[in-house]
């Protein structure tokens, strides 16, 4: 690979005789392939609605619910609370979200549609798809099937290879 210059950087070996190669390592690679994915997709919530993809995620995590507290996007999205909080009084001063107590919890708040929050939501779907769409396109159905079920494989993995970091710690 070549630097913005147009030179290839020497490489440089490590202790076992071999150089690290972060564009064949597993997390850089997986990084690189979703902020792509990412950023067609925020391009596009953003010139169709004016949506960033926490607010995006947000209004999904709505959609598919109903009334939702902002802990229970946070744990669908895996974003953290800051950036939910952000998304979620975004869309609430944009009108597509309302803000209410949670009547089962004091401190707690519950987020859910607005009337044009609905018309977002029912806008941003299809296009949603649209875009997956045209991904998967680009791979053979048996390569976009292998990809999704070593998605899914490699989250249970990650899951279980945290949960014996956690019991280990707490030992």
């Amino acid at each position: 690979m070549k630097t913005k210059s147009g030179r290839t950087p020497r490489e440089k070996p490590v202790a076992n005789g071999a150089a690290f190669k972060l564009e064949d390592f597993l997390p850089y690679r997986l990084s690189v392939a979703a902020n792509r994915v990412s950023r067609m997709f925020a391009r596009r919530y953003s010139d169709a609605y004016g949506l960033s993809i926490p607010e995006w995620r947000v209004l999904a995590i709505v959609g598919r619910f109903g009334t939702v507290s902002p802990s229970t996007v946070g744990e669908w999205t895996t974003m953290d609370k800051v950036k939910v909080s952000r998304a979620a009084a975004s869309l609430v001063s944009r009108g597509l979200l309302r803000q209410a107590p949670d009547p089962q919890d004091g401190r707690g708040r519950l987020l859910r549609f607005t009337r044009r929050g609905i018309s977002v939501y029912q806008g941003m779907v299809p296009l949603a798809c649209e875009l997956e769409g045209q991904l998967a396109e680009g791979m053979s159905k048996a390569e976009w099937t292998a990809l999704l079920k070593a998605l899914d494989k490699l989250s249970v993995l990650v899951e279980g290879v945290a949960d014996d970091e956690e019991g280990a710690a707490a030992n």
